[in-house]
């Protein structure tokens, strides 16, 4: 399909189902994070999956190659953003199984309504505003700064947005998973699963991703780490996996 390009946006293959994505480099591009989080999410036959946050959309299209899931949103504050996620969604020929939608995480339970989705994923901004440089771009400062939602409002609206043992994923830093833990239990999302992901076997994690489930019992399985490179510039073979190589 033809689809137009706007100036210093790229057509980047996904490796996955022959799927391309739209990106501006000058802007945001997706990161190992997005991709990974796609790797962990669990998407059953049939289900209705909704991603906050979604920037160009690589979370709803990634799931949408891996898994059975029924139909796939994602919800984005941003409009250049959901623009070239929805014209990525168009070239994929995706139009009816993935939908973008602009709104504020803050507002998503009153934009779709309560328990609506049987998966929520998000790979939230990472940084409050006390934690390091406020990048001078918007659209980054906007996709790694709490700038606009914070944590809280992620897990808040996730779980009045999930069906009753829903499920939630996220992908964060480990610097403040206290923090996660506790929101998470607070609002009803009960952490299930979590893996560490580690940039090299004898390096601390720089990632963690975590599984949440509405309504569930206390007792969660911590996985074994996930690293990232066996050698400098070589990823292991775990990671090739998940990216699809």
């Amino acid at each position: 399909m033809s689809v137009e390009l706007l100036e210093e946006e790229r057509l980047d293959e996904l490796h996955r189902n022959g799927y391309f994505i739209i990106q501006n480099p000058r802007k945001f591009c997706f990161g190992m994070d997005a991709v990974l989080l796609s790797g962990f999410a669990k998407v059953k036959r049939g289900e209705t999956v909704l991603d906050l946050g979604t920037g160009t959309g690589i979370i709803p299209i990634l799931l949408e190659a891996k898994t059975q899931g029924k139909h796939f949103t994602g919800l984005e504050i941003q409009q250049e953003s959901a623009d070239m996620a929805r014209r990525s969604v168009a070239y994929n020929h995706l139009e009816d199984k993935i939908t973008i939608e602009i709104g504020n995480i803050k507002d998503a339970s009153e934009q779709f309504g309560a328990s609506s989705f049987h998966v929520i994923t998000t790979n939230p901004p990472y940084m409050t505003e006390r934690h390091g440089l406020t990048n001078p771009n918007e659209a980054k400062a906007i996709a790694r700064h709490e700038i606009l939602c914070n944590l809280e409002d992620v897990i808040r609206e996730s779980a009045r947005l999930l069906k009753p043992q829903g499920r939630f994923y996220m992908v964060h830093r480990p610097f403040r998973l206290a923090e996660i833990m506790v929101l998470m239990h607070q609002y009803g999302l009960e952490p299930k699963r979590m893996q560490l992901v580690h940039p090299f076997v004898d390096k601390e994690p720089n990632m963690v991703l975590i599984e949440g489930l509405r309504g569930g019992n206390p007792r969660i399985t911590v996985e074994k780490p996930l690293i990232v490179y066996k050698e400098q510039g070589v990823y292991t073979e775990e990671i090739y996996d998940i990216y699809g190589y």
